[in-house]
């Protein structure tokens, strides 16, 4: 069956340099589309709404308070958290799996997989993020990740991974200092697996050895991080300035400040940068005590996610849509960039099949309308479409 729906067209829209609000009106689209885009012409008449690509997000570890760190956590209430990211406009997502014991991690992927298989909303889940264990052990860059279960890069365990997972572990985030990460990066890149640097302190030939070796990507660069660096170099310089490596950044005004991103946007360029949530368990849920795996967490009123009963940071609060608006507000962000890391920039990224174009012929069907308001700034996401399907409608006369 042929759909069609309509909306102005914003990645179309001149986007200019990384900062920097100016955008023209964007043109109104009809797209017609079963499971991929098959055309895009004129509207035939106005429209006040948007069309985009479907948000992607490379890093979630929960959302409405949904562990995907448990391995027992019930494909009900996963099939309830993946709804409640439809709403936001996403499409894609990698449920992110983090530093814990073999048998849990195992068994974390295993569960998340079982869903991904059985559910009618599986399908919006592209594939799995394994962050760690494979990361630096020192306060700082270790973030909340658990010191006990931190441990070297092993071929034999990334198999279990893989195992578990029916195949589908697409982005592998370790810290390059440990000896034997190039081999291992080598390994698995060439099985088609994203390897990325985070929650590192390595030094500029590590983590050149790494690019060298087949990194391609920074998880959540800026974070992970200690809280004091020397000037220069350091582990954020040195992977701002590598051109070979794409970024991802968490856009909730808690992670990063404005100053930083400004410059860290401008270093990557916008073709290199990407938005990630990296959401946790109380993601898209009321304040209150949750878990994360094996790790106790809270969620403060300010939106703060922070290890219980302590200020460090425990991943985040944030929705993709509110990631996309913080854009705009933080660094004077043309929405059409904005949209761009939540999307085409996010696929590439991830290697992410069948979205790399945006809206164009060929594509997956993977869509969102949303109104904007450039004074709040303010998306309401209205639809969103998986493969041609609609998985989320809002009253449209709600008042915004």
């Amino acid at each position: 069956m042929i759909t069609k729906c309509f909306g102005k067209d914003i990645t179309t829209t001149q986007a200019g340099p990384a900062t920097g609000r100016e955008m023209p009106v964007p043109p109104a689209i009809e797209v017609a589309f079963s499971d991929t885009i098959l055309s895009i012409a004129p509207a035939p008449e106005a429209v006040d709404s948007y069309l985009a690509p479907g948000w992607i997000d490379i890093q979630v570890n929960g959302f409405a308070a949904v562990d995907y760190n448990d391995p027992r956590t019930p494909g009900e209430e996963i099939a309830r958290s993946i709804h409640a990211l439809f709403s936001t406009g996403v499409t894609r997502f990698y449920p992110t799996v983090i530093t814990g014991s073999p048998e849990r991690m195992e068994g974390a992927l295993r569960n998340l997989a079982r869903a991904r298989e059985s559910l009618g909303e599986g399908e919006a889940i592209e594939g799995f993020h394994v962050e760690g264990p494979h990361i630096s052990a020192e306060d700082g860059p270790r973030g909340a990740h658990p010191r006990p279960w931190v441990r070297p890069p092993d071929l034999e365990e990334f198999r279990r991974w893989q195992e578990a997972a029916a195949g589908r572990v697409r982005i592998v985030t370790l810290a390059p200092e440990w000896v034997g990460a190039p081999a291992y990066i080598e390994k698995i890149t060439a099985e088609g697996v994203v390897a990325a640097i985070g929650h590192t302190q390595a030094t500029g030939a590590q983590i050149a050895d790494a690019v060298s070796a087949g990194a391609t990507l920074s998880t959540h660069l800026g974070n992970g991080a200690h809280s004091v660096l020397r000037r220069h170099p350091n582990y954020i310089w040195e992977q701002l300035a590598e051109d070979r490596l794409m970024a991802d950044f968490i856009v909730d005004g808690i992670h990063l400040d404005a100053s930083f991103l400004k410059v860290a946007l401008r270093a990557k360029g916008i073709e290199r940068s990407v938005l990630v949530t990296d959401a946790v368990t109380p993601a898209g849920a009321a304040p209150g005590r949750y878990r994360v795996g094996e790790l106790e967490v809270d969620m403060t009123p300010d939106g703060r996610v922070v290890l219980a009963g302590q200020d460090r940071l425990a991943g985040s609060g944030l929705r993709m849509d509110r990631g996309i608006e913080n854009l705009v507000r933080m660094v004077g962000m043309p929405l059409a960039n904005a949209v761009r890391m939540a999307t085409t920039n996010a696929a590439r990224a991830g290697n992410v099949a069948g979205r790399a174009q945006g809206l164009a012929a060929g594509d997956r069907a993977d869509l969102v309308e949303f109104r904007f308001d450039p004074e709040g700034p303010r998306i309401e996401v209205l639809a969103t479409w998986v493969s041609g399907r609609r998985v989320f409608a809002r009253d449209r006369d709600a008042v915004f």
